[in-house]
């Protein structure tokens, strides 16, 4: 498989998570994390099921890997989420030391991997390499049509 499929492969994953956010009426975000070509984690926003203003999917997806491997450190994980990771999750995904990230759209206001601000410059953790874009407009659309409809009812 090649790399652009590759990342497209596991991205059209994500969005099948952030459409099942959608359906629950969640904030349309999911997130995969991909361990020596397989999916370990999966999940998506359930801020509002758990009552719990951290359950965003990469904090779930984080957890579940972690569980997975049996370890903190998640060195040889790619993760690829739909929109770029707040400040909250890139700061998480870097105490992993999650090797990548890959995310479809950006999030100007508040992304953690180049938007608002890079958590890389912290130094926290070895460099995490990052790549956007990737189903970028699928992504984005996912998510401002859901914050369109919000604001009209």
């Amino acid at each position: 498989m090649g790399l652009i499929k590759k990342e497209e492969y596991f991205m059209r994953k994500a969005l099948e998570l952030a459409q099942r956010a959608l359906d629950e009426e969640e904030v349309p975000v999911g997130c995969v994390i991909v361990y020596k070509e397989k999916v370990i984690a999966q999940a998506y926003n359930q801020v509002e099921k758990l009552k719990d203003s951290t359950a965003h999917a990469e904090m779930i997806a984080l957890t579940q890997a972690e569980s997975f491997l049996q370890s903190k450190w998640l060195k040889d994980c790619s993760i690829y989420v739909t929109i770029e990771p707040c400040l909250m999750c890139a700061a998480a995904i870097s105490l992993c030391r999650i090797k990548e990230v890959i995310f479809g759209a950006s999030q100007p206001k508040v992304g953690g991997f180049g938007s608002l601000v890079d958590i890389n410059i912290l130094k926290i953790s070895p460099k995490i390499k990052i790549k956007s874009g990737i189903l970028r407009d699928e992504c984005r659309f996912l998510i401002q049509d859901f914050f369109k409809k919000r604001r009209v009812k």
